[in-house]
């Protein structure tokens, strides 16, 4: 069998501060979830993405420590119009996510905005010009 790609899994040291931020930006992430060890969703597609805990991974993996030296995901949410690249990025920032490049043209012929998740994992926000 060859393999499928099915998972992104993120490491959080603040759960319910994660769910809210990626609720923020319309994931259907049940509210009851937010004092679960693990959490999971599936996204339209199949594709799923799932959120645990430090202390989850560390009771499999004793040794294990968060990367240095910034982000090495990005997560990309496609605004579907340019405006709304502004409008999504202004709302997050309102409620209190961390702006990492204001909205701008980019030259791939994009509207593209990036926040930090409270872990400090980029989230890319992005509309065709």
């Amino acid at each position: 069998m060859t393999p499928r790609f099915d998972l992104i899994g993120l490491v959080t040291a603040d759960l319910p501060g994660s769910l809210a931020f990626y609720r923020r930006l319309g994931l259907d992430i049940p509210s009851d979830a937010d004092a679960a060890p693990h959490v999971e969703v599936t996204l339209p597609g199949g594709l799923r993405l799932a959120w645990d805990t430090t202390e989850t991974i560390r009771s499999f993996d004793p040794d294990w420590a968060p990367p240095r030296g910034g982000a090495r995901i990005a997560l990309a949410f496609d605004c579907g119009e340019p405006a709304q690249v502004d409008a999504v990025h202004a709302e997050m920032l309102a409620a209190g996510a961390t702006g990492h490049l204001a909205p701008f043209d980019a030259v791939w012929g994009q509207r593209y905005a990036v926040l930090l998740d409270p872990d400090g994992n980029a989230v890319d926000l992005f509309a065709r010009r």
